[in-house]
């Protein structure tokens, strides 16, 4: 089983975890933070993406790396929640990922700022 295989599947429950598509806020911690709205899911990336970095820092000063690998794993679901509230797939990220491969991190960015810069944006 491929790890694509493992997100797909992981997005598929989350979806049904949705208040829309049946989810009961009773009884899920999805259908509950998607039934609170994008103030409750959003705050809790926060609070993950902040402990994501606590574990790097403490992996630094010789913990075990296993915490930085759970504390992604917490960013990643709770970003998975977000992106099903949002409409969007974990496929769109990995394929916004694909996209990239290749790409001088650097040169990427160079062209955003030339694109938003176009478009008026800056």
């Amino acid at each position: 089983m491929s790890n694509q295989d493992i997100l797909d599947r992981l997005a598929a429950v989350v979806e049904s975890r949705k208040p829309a598509n049946g989810g009961d806020p009773e009884k899920s911690y999805v259908a509950r933070l998607l039934h609170k709205g994008p103030d409750a899911f959003l705050k809790k990336i926060g609070e993950e993406a902040t402990e994501t970095v606590m574990a790097a820092k403490d992996v630094d000063q010789g913990a075990d790396v296993s915490k930085l690998v759970y504390e992604v794993a917490d960013l990643w679901f709770h970003s998975m929640v977000a992106l099903a509230h949002y409409g969007v797939s974990p496929s769109d990220v990995v394929n916004e990922l694909a996209r990239r491969e290749g790409l001088s991190g650097l040169e990427e960015k160079a062209m955003r700022k030339v694109k938003a810069r176009e478009a008026g944006e800056v």
